[in-house]
């Protein structure tokens, strides 16, 4: 028990954030943090336009062996890398067995604290990613002001193994399919919003602008762990 309360769970400090984000902008209808009354998120109780092509998306998964990686938090020291290590160890290991590249389907779901992976750089120095995520430099040790797994320089080295490509850009072009939750990125553009004083709406069409090329928006995280086990997808939890 004592370890919950210093340790919160991501999905504990992800509605933490839908109640502070809630109080922050006035929201009197989220009275705790699982009150939300419908109608409250009106553009995620009705078709939305945003997301028409998400479905489209999960079609393009292709491949005889096929996996989801789930993506909730970014890790903690050497486990940081470990939501871009484990699809390269699914596609390596399937090599290792007489399947190639091609015929296997990874998708990996960026959600809930993870979303600042799915954006450049400059909006990791803007907004402090590495402090609001509670994410550091292992160059440094400090709060992160950048992707490190964006075109990472230089390249990841496993012990016993060596040099591993793992950048996003690099599993990308493995036919690694990355996604990130919107709801995810609305509330917690919203916290960050009302700390800065700036207007949510500005900020979450920043994260939208600032998405890494070929990152798939998805209407929420579970959403996409759904869809993603109706394509046949077996199911990974990274944490």
């Amino acid at each position: 028990m004592q370890q919950e309360q210093t340790n919160p769970s991501p999905r504990r400090k992800f509605i933490g954030h839908l109640a502070t984000g809630a109080a922050a902008l006035g929201l009197a209808g989220l009275t705790s943090p699982l009150g939300v009354h419908a109608g409250t998120v009106s553009t995620f109780s009705e078709p939305n336009s945003t997301f028409s092509d998400a479905d489209d998306w999960f079609n393009k998964v292709k491949g005889k062996h096929r996996i989801v990686f789930d993506v909730t938090a970014p890790g903690k020291g050497h486990e940081l890398i470990l939501p871009f290590a484990w699809p390269k160890v699914f596609l390596l290991t399937n090599a290792a067995t007489g399947t190639p590249e091609k015929d296997n389907g990874v998708v990996v779901i960026l959600r809930h604290n993870a979303i600042p992976f799915a954006m450049e750089d400059s909006l990791w120095t803007k907004y402090k990613f590495g402090e609001f995520f509670k994410i550091q430099d292992p160059a440094n040790g400090k709060d992160a002001l950048r992707n490190m797994f964006w075109k990472p320089n230089p390249v990841f080295s496993v012990p016993g193994i060596g040099p591993v490509p793992i950048g996003i850009n690099e599993l990308q072009e493995s036919g690694v399919m990355f996604c990130v939750c919107d709801m995810a990125m609305t509330v917690n553009s919203a916290v960050i919003a009302a700390q800065m004083n700036l207007k949510a709406e500005d900020v979450k069409k920043d994260f939208l602008a600032g998405l890494l090329p070929g990152i798939q928006v998805v209407p929420s995280g579970v959403w996409a762990v759904g869809r993603a086990q109706e394509h046949q997808c077996a199911y990974c939890a990274i944490v």
